[in-house]
């Protein structure tokens, strides 16, 4: 069965209790978004659905939601306590956003509806203890709750109502395909199914053949990006030198406003950029795929919170040939992702941490960051290198103007990403043949801003390769002081925990003071009002007409502080250079 359209109706129309009406409020979200104005009212009917819809077009309210409404109603006529809903994500990081949207959705309704998350690095041992209470609501990756299963933790045979596969096309690219064909013998013969997927791949009809019984096939007729009204997006043609030119100048002089994410196509490149900000005082945190899960999901949540205002992410294609994974059943000495645990006698060392001078870096599956990862608030993507194909681009471009949010993208294009920039013209232009010139070029006069090379040259000569290998090192050598796993380890060898604590401290790179201040001469007439100069002029000029022990105490000027989550507009700073 497949529909294309339903009758459009609000929050309060749809039957919802009171409590979650009232925490949807909370959450401020005026009006369902598309995904859930089609899947809300058919999941509450009891529905099978295979959903496909955009990344950020609100496909966690739309499962959580009649999942949360499910569970309020059937509480009523229950006697007894029992998970009534299992909610999978192929990655740990989803399964803690997923977890936090439902604590969000249940705030008014806590006591009645409780939430737990197994998809963390806890042993199972630890976890036990939040089974045992049998919450309504477990959500984790399927090797996790497989491993429970087995385990004797969690029983999901008789009483479970609702399964949620979100990222379902993700699911068998990260090898779950094994867990989830053992999972599906424990569920009950009648359970109600939510897939949800960006995609309708190969992999995900195997998913409908296997969970889904008749379902409601929902093909939503809209594109993978945001229209122009709401996603701005340009691209500039630059070489490498200019790139870090360039990067340095729009944050510098303030022509890149509110919380931006910077993609690279490599971990160097990911700390080669954050050594190069911070010459210039400019903070930014690094994501990348050799900080263990944990690590990522503290660094995501202080984005979130404001802590740091750019973030630099590393998106490599090691997804592309994912690692095959055996089942829990069939490997039981097989950790979560996959990977065989080491043989007793040795350190149990992190398997992120890794050497970073060698050529074959080991990274976590889990940590791809172009699709997923739930960054909220993002003003601006700039692609400081080009994707390498048409969906990384979609991907990244859809961390930004999600819901009903407005965004906007600038991409740094060389001559070898030539090719792949004529694909994404021509692929936006199919999305959306009404709208002409969608992927503008960003009009910028590069010597205008010849006086900041000098600067940007300085900087980069600090960043060597050895610089970036000790940052790197720096990162995994903190991370095994904190983790873990390695605890009992530092507990039997506490000489190893006293070598690496007072291990030869690493060089890091000279930081010279002047280089965090912009002088007045090198800015460009025609930016020199958006960099604060002017104004800064105005204020001395009103403090000549009074004495000096007036200007003494006057203070300084206090500019009018920008929205932190103000859209950057770049067409309006391309106007200045025309």
């Amino acid at each position: 069965m497949e529909t294309e359209e339903s009758s459009t109706v609000q929050f309060h129309e749809m039957g919802l209790d009171d409590r979650l009406l009232l925490a949807i409020a909370r959450l401020k979200w005026e009006a369902p978004t598309l995904i859930q104005e089609k899947t809300i009212p058919l999941a509450l009917e009891g529905k099978d659905i295979l959903a496909r819809a955009r990344t950020g077009s609100g496909k966690s309210g739309a499962f959580a939601i009649p999942v949360i409404q499910t569970i309020l109603q059937n509480k009523k006529a229950c006697s007894h306590q029992a998970v009534q809903a299992l909610v999978l994500a192929p990655t740990r990081e989803l399964c803690q956003q997923l977890c936090s949207h439902f604590e969000s959705l249940t705030s008014c309704c806590s006591r009645e509806v409780r939430c737990v998350n197994v998809g963390t690095q806890a042993d199972l041992s630890a976890q036990r203890s939040m089974l045992m209470y049998k919450p309504d609501i477990v959500v984790g990756t399927p090797s996790r709750v497989l491993a429970h299963i087995q385990a004797g933790n969690l029983d999901v045979s008789r009483d479970l109502k609702l399964l949620v596969v979100d990222e379902a096309d993700l699911m068998l690219t990260f090898g779950h395909n094994g867990d989830l064909m053992e999972m599906a013998r424990h569920l009950p013969p009648i359970c109600q199914v939510l897939l949800m997927s960006a995609t309708l791949s190969d992999e995900v009809k195997e998913l409908r053949q296997l969970l889904l019984h008749n379902p409601v096939i929902l093909k939503l007729e809209e594109p993978q990006l945001p229209a122009g009204n709401q996603l701005s997006q340009y691209h500039l043609k630059v070489e490498e030198n200019d790139k870090f030119v360039l990067i340095y100048t729009l944050f510098k002089l303030k022509l890149v406003r509110g919380k931006t994410i910077i993609f690279v196509g490599s971990v160097d490149r990911c700390y080669k950029l954050k050594l190069y900000f911070e010459q210039f005082g400019i903070p930014a945190c690094a994501l990348s795929s050799e900080l263990p899960a944990n690590s990522r999901s503290h660094i995501l949540s202080q984005f979130n919170d404001g802590a740091y205002d750019i973030i630099i992410a590393s998106d490599e294609r090691f997804l592309d040939e994912p690692e095959p994974s055996s089942s829990a059943a069939a490997k039981p000495e097989a950790d979560e992702t996959g990977n065989k645990k080491k043989k007793k006698g040795k350190a149990p060392t992190e398997p992120e941490a890794d050497e970073p001078n060698k050529k074959k870096r080991k990274q976590d599956k889990e940590s791809g960051v172009a699709r997923g990862i739930d960054f909220q608030f993002v003003s601006n993507v700039i692609n400081f290198d080009f994707p390498l194909d048409v969906d990384s681009y979609i991907h990244r471009v859809g961390r930004t103007a999600r819901g009903n949010s407005k965004g906007s993208a600038l991409s740094f294009v060389s001559i070898k990403d030539q090719p792949v920039l004529d694909e994404v013209t021509s692929k936006l232009s199919a999305m959306f043949p009404n709208e002409s010139h969608l992927f503008k070029p960003y009009l910028f006069k590069m010597e205008e801003i010849e006086g900041f090379r000098y600067r940007a040259q300085d900087a980069m000569r600090a960043v060597t390769k050895r610089s970036i290998r000790e940052a790197r090192l720096k990162e995994i050598k903190q991370e095994m002081l904190n983790s873990r796993r390695l605890q009992s380890y530092f507990e039997e060898n506490p000489r190893d925990l006293q070598v690496l604590r007072h291990d030869k401290a690493l060089h890091t790179v000279k930081v010279q003071r002047h280089m965090k201040h912009v002088p007045e001469y090198i800015v460009p007439k025609s930016l020199r009002k958006r960099a604060g100069i002017e104004e800064k002029r105005k204020t001395h000029k009103a403090g000549d007409a009074n004495s000096f022990g007036t200007r003494r105490f006057q203070g300084p000027h206090k500019k009018k502080q920008d929205n932190p989550l103000k859209t950057l507009k770049f067409d309006g700073f391309a106007d200045d250079f025309r």
